[in-house]
């Protein structure tokens, strides 16, 4: 997996690309609670439950089911009480942010796969190009000299990206609101 300081950077570079005006603090935090909340299924090993079973490591949680459901249960109560941001684009967002945490993981070299379709299908799947190492789970791990390595490269292939989008979208913004005057 990617390491748990990487995951939210995904949600700046979503958030900066898909959000027309500043967003209040709340949404984006909400934002980068959903990068985080598919790594729960770490819990289902204390159960008993195996790696490679449904509710796994990179099962269900990991699904794009999973993304929507929790893009749903978390924007439909939220977009009701506050009518600032849009319902469909926070709900766009908050399944963005859920399901980057995934495809930041089928980037990884290690473990069996992302159960994308779960739970209709237990197949997992990994990209076929690989460029980061799997993490260590904890950030104690990513204070050895392995764990720096990782965060180099994590910084190389996700913070590196996701930075320059949002640098990108910000100046696209700023540029079009100029002409717009």
């Amino acid at each position: 997996m990617a390491s748990t300081i990487s995951h939210p950077v995904a949600a700046v570079a979503i958030g900066a690309l898909f959000t027309q005006h500043q967003l209040p603090r709340r949404f984006w935090l909400l934002g980068v609670a959903c990068t985080l909340l598919p790594d729960v299924d770490i819990l289902g090993k204390l159960a008993g439950i195996r790696y490679g079973d449904m509710l796994g490591h990179r099962g269900l949680t990991h699904s794009l089911a999973f993304a929507a459901t929790l893009a749903l249960v978390f924007g439909l109560p939220i977009s009701a009480r506050d009518p600032s941001v849009s319902r469909a684009y926070l709900i766009f967002y908050l399944f963005l942010c859920t399901a980057s945490h995934g495809l930041l993981d089928a980037l990884t070299e290690g473990g069996l796969g992302v159960a994308f379709f779960a739970p209709f299908s237990s197949r997992r799947y990994f990209f076929p190009w690989r460029p980061l190492p799997v993490s260590p789970i904890g950030h104690i791990g990513l204070f050895t000299p392995r764990g720096i390595a990782i965060m180099l490269r994590e910084f190389l292939w996700i913070w590196l990206p996701s930075l320059g989008t949002a640098f990108v979208a910000c100046l696209i913004r700023r540029t079009m609101a100029r002409r717009g005057r």
